[in-house]
């Protein structure tokens, strides 16, 4: 089951999201939002919300394209399918806030199925929750917060594992 392409990313998640994208799939889907909470990861298709543990910390976006399907880690916090459509071979890692955080070019266009992992959830949300608080206590200012963020113990970390499973639906003629 070799490695096709890798590609990782920082990104800093705006209101609690990371969003996986292709590059022409712009519009976000409510449903899948909404299913984020509880799933921490869900998608219609085109568009993948990364639900994160916190809203201020950077978070590591990993997506790894292989040339079978693959078993989800073990040692990871959680995990769950997702299938990913890209007609333009571009996918998007994108951070609500402050816009795109890389674009990971495909091996080829089509359908896309794997899964997701997360870990480092549960500590970097504990290590959040904790300099929420010193820095209510001891009155931080903004230098020392962004300190405290860019010296986190522990990497929160999202990871797509996908293949590819078949080629694009032809759109259908609009002007019919």
């Amino acid at each position: 089951m070799p490695l096709i392409t890798e590609y990782s990313t920082n990104a800093r998640p705006g209101y609690r999201l990371v969003e996986v994208y292709d590059s022409d799939a712009f519009l976000g889907d409510e449903e899948s939002l909404r299913q984020s909470r509880t799933q921490v990861v869900a998608g219609n298709g085109y568009h993948l919300y990364l639900r994160t543990s916190q809203p201020d910390i950077d978070v590591q976006v990993t997506i790894r394209i292989w040339d079978t399907p693959r078993r989800p880690p073990e040692d990871v916090e959680g995990t769950i399918p997702v299938s990913l459509e890209s007609e333009t071979g571009q996918l998007v890692v994108n951070q609500l806030t402050f816009g795109p955080a890389g674009v990971m070019d495909l091996p080829r266009p089509g359908v896309y199925n794997g899964h997701a992992a997360w870990s480092g959830r549960e500590a970097t949300a504990g290590y959040y929750n904790t300099c929420i608080q010193r820095g209510a206590e001891e009155q931080w200012d903004a230098e020392q917060i962004g300190a405290a963020w860019r010296q986190c113990p522990t990497t929160e970390r999202y990871n797509l594992d996908l293949w590819f499973v078949r080629e694009s639906e032809p759109e259908g003629d609009w002007d019919e």
